[in-house]
Parts: structure tokens; sequence; C-alpha cells
């Protein structure tokens, strides 16, 4: 019986971990998609969330609601930023080589700059979440307050982002700026636009994961987001990049296979294990688990 709930919670855990993992995967597969670029300062908006929220959080004695509503808006602003300043210009570089570049010099960009201000030191993180901890199974199980509240984050986001891609006007642009920027545009479609808002929602997405992050680990630096970041990436590529439902299902899974791994195998050997099953699913189906063939126009 121990040995089950043992399971149960590591799996639990795994779930809420994976919800973190799936909220910035949906950023990376959203751009993806859509502007067809790979945002590898990604995970480092994550960061700027944490220490916005720390900020107003710790330093300035707010509310957790308030700073979570202003990191949202700061990492949208910087979403934003990123897009018009660093990748707009090289929307039609000759070589992708350019963007991915440009997005790794964001990222240490962002990173020096946190360093500069908030220096190398750890900095506690206090949870925003006062959600009571679930006790099952007459006490033998205990779910906390943080896991619950991830795990029904990630459904809801899920949920409305479907719903908003799918429903709404401008996630209906989106779509058709996915199929074909040059047709969307004579359809009247401003791309520009539209890829500025993949961007904001996207970066809204990381400011979210990133408090849910730090609050269930509660620690955080100028680096907090590269791991997590690199992961969600992992993640993305896993349910099938461009695949918004593949990214879910991706975030889980590589949560589930990370706390499995740590607790059945070694902690040292998780981050192997996780990229090994990656090489595995690629080299079985190279598009991911919900991605889909993409034909090339000649």
């Amino acid at each position: 019986m121990v040995i089950l709930m043992s399971f149960i919670s590591y799996l639990i855990n795994g779930i809420s971990l994976g919800s973190v993992y799936a909220i910035i995967a949906l950023g990376y597969t959203m751009v993806y998609g859509i502007a067809k670029m790979l945002n590898f300062a990604h995970g480092d908006v994550i960061m700027v969330g944490g220490f916005a929220v720390f900020t107003i959080v710790s330093t300035l004695g707010l509310p957790p609601v308030l700073g979570i509503f202003i990191a949202v808006v700061i990492c949208t602003a910087l979403g934003m930023a990123i897009e018009r300043i660093a990748y707009k210009p090289l929307r039609n570089a000759s070589s992708p080589l350019a963007v991915l570049i440009t997005a790794i010099g964001v990222s240490y960009l962002l990173q020096n700059v946190a360093l500069l201000i908030f220096g190398a030191n750890t900095k506690s993180f206090t949870s925003v979440v006062t959600f009571q901890p679930l006790k099952l199974a007459g006490g033998q199980l205990m779910i906390s307050g943080e896991t619950v509240i991830t795990i029904i984050a990630g459904i809801i986001i899920m949920i409305c982002l479907t719903l908003f891609v799918n429903k709404s006007k401008a996630g209906q642009a989106m779509l058709a700026v996915s199929e074909d920027k040059g047709a969307a545009q004579l359809m009247g479609i401003n791309v520009n636009g539209t890829i500025a808002l993949t961007f904001a929602i996207g970066s809204a997405l990381a400011a979210v994961a990133g408090v849910l992050l730090c609050s269930a680990y509660p620690s955080l630096t100028p680096y907090t987001g590269a791991m997590p970041g690199i992961k969600a990436f992992v993640a993305a590529v896993f349910g099938g990049i461009g695949s918004i439902p593949g990214a879910m299902i991706g975030g889980i899974l590589l949560g589930i296979i990370e706390i499995l791994g740590k607790a059945y195998i070694s902690s040292q050997m998780a981050d192997a294990i996780v990229f090994a099953v990656l090489i595995i699913v690629l080299l079985v189906k190279p598009t991911g688990i919900l991605g889909k063939n993409i034909q090339e126009k000649v």
C-alpha cells in the first residue's frame, strides 16, 4: 500500500511539473507554428516573470494577485518588444541560423541584465499559492496546494487557448498565417500584428509558468528559466511542434518521465533519461506524437 501511494504521489507530482512544461511549451509551439521561428529566449521570460512577482510580493509587500497580474503585463510587453526589435528585422532572412543566433543572444542579454539587477545569489521565492494541501486515502497521500493549482491552471489554459485559436477571429488569423503568410496578407490579415499577438500570448503564458514553477520549487536565480525552457522545447518537439494539444501531451509526459526517473532510477540521470526518451521518440516518429508531415512546395 505504501509503495502504491508513493507511486501515485510521484505520478501526480510528474503531472504537475509536466503542466508547467506544457504551459511553457505552448509558447514555443505557437511561435513556431505561426512565425516558423524558435524563440530560445522564451525560457528567460519565465525568469523575468519570477523576478517580477518576487519584487512585487516579497520586496514591496503587495498582494500576490497584483504581483501575478503585473508580471503577466511585463512579460507580455517584453515578448512583444523582443519580437519587434530582435526578430521582425530577420523574418525574411535568407538563413534561419540568423534568427537562432539572435535568440541565443537575447537569452544571454536577459540573463546578464538580471545578474546586474538582482545579483547571482539564489533568492528565496515565497509561494503565491494559499490553497491548503489535499489529504487523501486517510492522510497517506498528501497533495500540495501548488500541485493542485498547477494542474488546474494547465487544464484551464489548454482549454482557453484551444477555444481562442479555433473560435475567435484572431485565432483564425493565426491559423491562416501559419498556413501561408503571403496568402493571409492578400486576404487582408495583418500578419505583423498576428505574429506580435502570438509572442504576447506566449510570453504571458511564460509569466504564469514562472510563477507556478517558483512556487513549487521556491528558489530564483537569473538562470532559473534556462533548463525549464530547454525541457519545454523538448516537450514541444516530443508532442509535435506546432500542435497545441501536442505541447500539452508532450509536457505532461516529460514531467512524469522526469519525476519517475528521479524516484526510481537516479536523480542525477533524470535529465539524461528525458533527452534519451526524446531521441527514441524522434527515431520512431520524427514529427513527434501529434505532429504532421509537412510537404514542401516546389
